[in-house]
C-alpha cells in the first residue's frame, strides 16, 4: 500500500496548490519593487522561502536591474544577500547609486559544482536574506536541493542561467526569462498561478 499523503499540510507548506485558487498574499511579502511586474506574480512578488530563475539571453542582459530595488531593500533593512560566483566582479559605485547597503552585501567565488554547494549551505544556513547563483550548469536535483534550501533557511534563492534552459523542466517557483531584442521580461513559470508569459518592457537597458 502507498504513503498516505497529507495533503492539508503540503497546502499549509505552499508545497502545492489548489487549483483556480485565490491566493493570500503571504506575510513575508517580497515584492520585486517593479509594478508592473509584481502586478503579474500570484503573490505579489518574489515567492517566499523558494527557489527563482532568470532565465538570461545573455549574461548580464538586465538581471541586476531586476533584482537590485530588493536587494537594496534587503540590505537597507540589514539583512545579508550574497553573490555565488557572479560573471563579473560587482562595481562599487553602481551598487551604491541603486541604493545597496555594500556592509550587508558578501560576494563568493566558486567555480564547477562548488557554485551550487555554496549557494546550498548559505540558504541553508538561515543567515540569508538572499542568495544569488550563476551555475554554469544545473539539472533537475540540484535545482531542486536549492528549492528545499531556501524552504529550510527562509530566504529568496535566485540562480541566474541561460535562457535555453526554459526547455527543461524545473522545480523552481518562478521563472523569468530576460530577453534581449526586444528588451524585455516573461513570466513563463509563477506558483500558484497561471504564468500569462505576456511580455514587459524592461525598464532599464544594458546591465
Amino acid at each position: 500500500m502507498g504513503a498516505v499523503v497529507d495533503l492539508e499540510r503540503l497546502l499549509e507548506q505552499r508545497q502545492v496548490w489548489r487549483g483556480g485558487q485565490t491566493q493570500v498574499r503571504p506575510q513575508g511579502l517580497q515584492p520585486t519593487g517593479h509594478a508592473q511586474l509584481d502586478q503579474q506574480l500570484p503573490e505579489g512578488g518574489w515567492p517566499v522561502a523558494a527557489l527563482s530563475e532568470l532565465l538570461l539571453a545573455s549574461t548580464g542582459c538586465g538581471e541586476l536591474q531586476l533584482l537590485w530595488p530588493t536587494l537594496a531593500r534587503l540590505t537597507g533593512e540589514r539583512q545579508r544577500v550574497v553573490l555565488v560566483a557572479p560573471p563579473f566582479i560587482p562595481y562599487a559605485p553602481a551598487w551604491q547609486a541603486a541604493g545597496v547597503d555594500l556592509r550587508w552585501l558578501a560576494v563568493i567565488d566558486a567555480s564547477g559544482h562548488d557554485v551550487l554547494w555554496a549557494a546550498e549551505q548559505c540558504l541553508r544556513s538561515g543567515s540569508c536574506a538572499a542568495v544569488l547563483c550563476w551555475p554554469a550548469q544545473a539539472d533537475d536535483r540540484a535545482l531542486r536541493r536549492l528549492q528545499v534550501a531556501a524552504h529550510t533557511g527562509n530566504a529568496l534563492a535566485i540562480a541566474c542561467r541561460p535562457l535555453q534552459a526554459a526547455n527543461n523542466p524545473s522545480p523552481a517557483a518562478l521563472r523569468i526569462a530576460l530577453d534581449v531584442r526586444p528588451a524585455q521580461w516573461r513570466v513563463l513559470k509563477c506558483r500558484g498561478g497561471q504564468a500569462s508569459g505576456a511580455p514587459l518592457a524592461r525598464p532599464w537597458q544594458g546591465r
